[in-house]
């Protein structure tokens, strides 16, 4: 069972790079160490009902103790590039100063991926939003992004000649709709007015910060991550056709389109203005500034039926002999294809990197090792779906797994799996599954 790719495909090139990543609620642990603040994934953990198991990111995987061996694990997976992200509870005090304990955490680690001759993406928001901000309205209040634009500016200041490409946002999508309009993520507020304001004003702190940045890291790149998937509609039947691009339209090209275009998915304003947030003058100018990459994370695609109330509804794929991850997300790397290649056909898009990849799977360790079957055969279909999107014309640099190694899974607490690392969350060692060694052959075949 291994990864392979055609011989003659670009991204076998030595200027296309391979990496793994993580985030900093997800691994890190040692929530209170050093001052740390709490956020709203704390308080979300702490919110009974709301996490599978009670779980929480207290411990994780004590990364903050145990970076250095991680970066070794990194080493060992012979991978080009580590994408990580910045806690912002972690490096910032209430009143706005700079926390020196947080960001001498993270300066050791950059400085020793830098050591290692490892290529290093950051991300400065990856859902953990300071609670006293939440408690201010969060998202909600225009007020955060401005907040947001001030976090960006510290941070980039402290570590622009060690990163070599910043993410302002990972996921959009998630952190506005999973937190404000469905309630599965922190915040945990349900309302659809609710969900789309907050991406708004994540949009407008993504583009305040911009300038910033590239003021601060002028030899980094700059951009921002989406997830997306590809939606299918149920049958041929109108309605069922009219649900896929509804769900299309508000998952996809909702975040897409002011970053492309300056503007929110028109069909919006006729079919479901419900769904469109409070603009003020300028912010769709903001917004829509240019960036150096699109980061786009996939997992899954969707099936989508008409539902009356909600205008469409998911469904299960008809094919029978569909297979599902241990988190039933349906594999489909024809979808990941599909999705790259209708967006280089409705955009004219920036560069690419496939930030977040992976699958989860029943992981367990029997005689020392961990046979994951499914997750190479997961990782060797998408990135051969990735190597065709290119073939097809779609500018891609640059694929990262999800994840370095099993961490906390959000809603789904410790119960799910993504890692190429298995660990053990009692004594905390790390085990490199099938999967990472596959990856590594993979990636030591590709040079030489």
């Amino acid at each position: 069972m291994s990864i392979t790719l055609p011989s003659n495909s670009k991204m076998l090139s030595t200027d296309f790079t391979f990496g793994v990543a993580t985030a900093a609620f997800q691994v890190e642990g040692a929530s209170k160490a050093d001052n740390r603040l709490p956020s709203i994934w704390d308080t979300f953990c702490a919110t009974p009902g709301k996490v599978k198991n009670a779980d929480n990111g207290v411990q994780a995987c004590d990364h903050y103790h145990l970076w250095e061996q991680d970066i070794q694990l990194i080493k060992n997976l012979g991978v080009d590039a580590y994408r990580l992200s910045i806690a912002w509870p972690r490096v910032m005090t209430e009143d706005g100063e700079a926390n020196q304990a947080g960001l001498d955490f993270y300066r050791n680690l950059l400085k020793k991926l830098k050591a290692e001759g490892l290529t290093v993406f950051v991300t400065l928001y990856h859902w953990d939003l300071p609670q006293y901000l939440e408690d201010k309205g969060g998202w909600l209040n225009r007020e955060t992004a401005y907040q947001f634009k001030h976090y960006a500016d510290l941070v980039t200041k402290e570590f622009a000649e060690y990163v070599d490409s910043w993410a302002t946002f990972n996921e959009p999508f998630c952190a506005a709709i999973l937190g404000y309009e469905l309630g599965i993520h922190a915040p945990g507020l349900n309302k659809p007015e609710y969900g789309r304001q907050a991406a708004h004003h994540i949009l407008l702190a993504h583009g305040l910060a911009l300038p910033i940045i590239r003021k601060n890291a002028p030899k980094s790149q700059v951009g921002i991550v989406l997830n997306m998937n590809r939606s299918y509609a149920a049958s041929e039947k109108a309605e069922d056709q009219f649900a896929c691009l509804m769900r299309e339209t508000l998952d996809n090209q909702f975040f897409i389109e002011p970053l492309m275009k300056g503007q929110y998915p028109q069909l919006l304003n006729t079919v479901a203005p419900q769904y469109l947030p409070t603009i003020l003058p300028g912010d769709m100018e903001i917004i829509s500034q240019p960036i150096d990459f699109l980061g786009m994370n996939f997992y899954t695609c969707n099936h989508n039926a008409y539902d009356a109330s909600n205008l469409f509804q998911d469904v299960k794929n008809s094919n029978s002999k569909v297979e599902y991850t241990d988190i039933g997300w349906e594999i489909a790397p024809h979808a990941f294809t599909e999705l790259l290649v209708n967006l280089h056909k409705q955009y004219s898009l920036p560069p690419i990197y496939i930030t977040e990849n992976g699958a989860a799977c029943a992981d367990q360790i029997i005689d020392g090792e961990i046979n994951d079957d499914q997750r190479v055969r997961y990782l060797n279909g998408h990135i051969n779906a990735v190597h065709q999107a290119i073939e097809h014309g779609v500018d891609i640099r640059g694929y990262f797994a999800w994840s370095l190694m099993d961490n906390f899974e959000w809603a789904e607490g410790y119960s799910k799996r993504f890692g190429l690392t298995y660990v053990d969350y009692h004594t905390q060692e790390r085990t490199i599954k099938r999967s990472g060694y596959a990856y590594r052959d993979f990636l030591n075949n590709r040079t030489g």
